[in-house]
């Protein structure tokens, strides 16, 4: 067996050349056997790719054989994903995760059964403590109020929204549907940084209007930023709130990158950038470089938008680098109507091996830092936080509260809600399922006028779980969430409330010495940075 498994090369060439020779001395004997060219040349032809191609050493050694390997391993994810792995297995999210997206986006059978399928016992098993006198559940929606005292129209938005997706990064049917739904559900669209689409605006939708680096939809030739198209687009009715997208969890530092093969004459005319290019957004921003510059910068949109609420987008790197532009917020007078904070676990459409796995904060550590840090300050009260990272469920929503934010954005939830499969293939221009691929033949497979209720009816529904497990909990707002409400199992025998885990602060501790030990070295690296800046 060893000698076979040696010289299995050798012995497909010269078994095929035996086979072509009786082929045709068989179609000669009888010529009404042809049709035996049909079932045996294919086989043929492939094994002979196999052995001549030299990039696949396995499929050189191994014709036909390691042909079956390579679809296994360019497939391995869908395979494992579809046939082997169980309910709490999968990665990046399993298909307990996605079974909730599709039971609340279907909005048929709202309920589970037998008990749950989640290993109770495992250190990092989150539960929410319920009351002895829980309340009725409340008919009110759940919406925050963005916008502080320099903030001419606050915006009055859902707790729950949907997150940046440019248009390129997912087709023009996913933006269809996910604008059309949050129409119907009354909640937010975030652009993405890719420019105000068509798409985007023909739902008649709210929308969150993002640029980043690149300044797509409000650039000049040379790449900066062009504040007239920027008024533009700002000033428009449909656009709520501006939001500059400073970093991304998935990949901190390094800018957005759309692949070639995404990049359509459409997506380069919105963007003002070549067709058929790799598009790569800088690392950081032209318009600022340092914390009093992107405040004046924030000032600024304020004037050009009509006094609409501006935040911006982060994912926490540095930490002593935002204490320093907190102080620039006391120091200045101007403060962001919010900032939304990204954590590492996020989604991308593209980005580097290394950024997409090791760069950036995880969200549970990010969210209670930045809240700390404007609590300390006495900035939180004129500042939203909105969390982002890997919300699915309505108790992703509940500890993103209690950890410090104050609304949420999901992406990842909005497109298994369109048809998602999470079949990895986003960077690649073949996403099966139409969501992430500029391919007009596989978009088509996306059904606006069906995925929009799915997008609207998950929406709904997880609000609704929010504000039943409030009532549980004998909470009236959720407002009132505070991280002492959800207890985590640190070890099999021991639980910790998050209130411990992660101590808050209280208003003002960093106005002044002795500040918290925890911020102490970050306050003395603070205070170096913010005098060089």
């Amino acid at each position: 067996m060893k000698k076979f498994k040696q010289y299995y090369r050798v012995f497909f060439q010269i078994a095929s050349l035996i086979v072509i020779a009786l082929l045709f001395w068989a179609v000669i004997k009888n010529p009404g056997l042809w049709w035996l060219f049909l079932i045996f040349l294919p086989f043929i032809a492939a094994g002979w790719y196999d052995v001549l191609q030299q990039k696949d050493n396995v499929r050189r050694n191994y014709p036909i054989i390691g042909t079956f390997k390579s679809l296994y391993v360019n497939e391995r994810h869908v395979i494992v994903q579809e046939f082997i792995e169980n309910s709490i297995e999968g990665s990046p999210f399993n298909w307990v995760q996605r079974d909730i997206v599709n039971i609340r986006s279907d909005n048929n059978l709202l309920t589970l059964a037998f008990g749950t399928e989640l290993d109770i016992n495992s250190a990092g098993y989150d539960f929410w403590l319920h009351s002895m006198q829980p309340l009725p559940v409340q008919k009110d929606d759940l919406r925050i109020s963005i916008g502080n005292n320099q903030c001419i129209k606050p915006y009055n938005a859902s707790i729950l929204n949907v997150s940046a997706m440019s248009f390129g990064s997912i087709s023009k049917n996913a933006v269809l549907a996910m604008g059309e739904g949050a129409r119907l559900g009354g909640f937010a669209l975030n652009t993405g940084e890719g420019g105000l689409a068509d798409c985007h605006l023909s739902p008649g939708c709210d929308l969150i209007f993002q640029f980043g680096t690149g300044y797509f939809g409000c650039r000049t030739k040379d790449g900066r930023f062009d504040p007239e198209k920027f008024q533009k687009i700002a000033i428009r009715p449909e656009v709520k709130m501006i939001e500059i997208k400073i970093s991304q969890g998935a990949k901190p530092g390094y800018g957005a990158v759309l692949p070639a093969s995404k990049n359509t004459r459409e997506i380069a005319a919105l963007r003002g950038v070549e067709p058929h290019t790799l598009i790569h957004s800088p690392g950081s921003h032209s318009a600022f470089s340092n914390p009093f510059e992107l405040l004046e910068f924030i000032n600024q949109l304020r004037e050009l938008s009509g006094g609409k609420p501006i935040g911006f987008k982060i994912c926490i790197g540095i930490q002593h680098e935002f204490i320093a532009l907190c102080k620039a917020m006391l120091a200045k007078g101007i403060k962001p109507d919010f900032i939304v904070v990204d954590g590492s676990e996020g989604g991308t459409n593209a980005a580097h091996i290394e950024s997409l796995h090791y760069v950036g904060t995880p969200i549970e550590i990010a969210l209670p830092f930045v809240n700390n840090a404007l609590v300390g300050f006495n900035l939180k009260k004129d500042i939203t936080i909105i969390g982002c990272g890997k919300i699915i469920t309505s108790f992703d929503v509940i500890r993103f509260l209690a950890l410090g934010a104050d609304a949420v954005y999901s992406a990842r939830a909005m497109m298994f809600a369109v048809g998602c499969t999470q079949a990895l293939k986003c960077n690649t221009n073949e996403c099966p399922t139409g969501v992430t691929t500029m391919n007009p033949v596989l978009v088509k497979g996306l059904v606006v006028k069906e995925k929009k209720f799915r997008v609207a009816n998950f929406h709904n529904n997880t609000i609704q779980g929010v504000k039943e497990m409030l009532a549980a909990a004998g909470i009236k707002d959720f407002k009132e969430i505070i991280r002492s409400n959800i207890y985590r199992r640190v070890d099999h025998a021991k639980t910790m409330s998050l209130e411990e885990i992660y101590p808050g602060l209280k208003t003002g501790d960093l106005l002044k010495e002795p500040y918290p030990e925890q911020f102490e070295e970050l306050m003395r690296k603070a205070e170096i940075n913010f005098k060089e800046n």
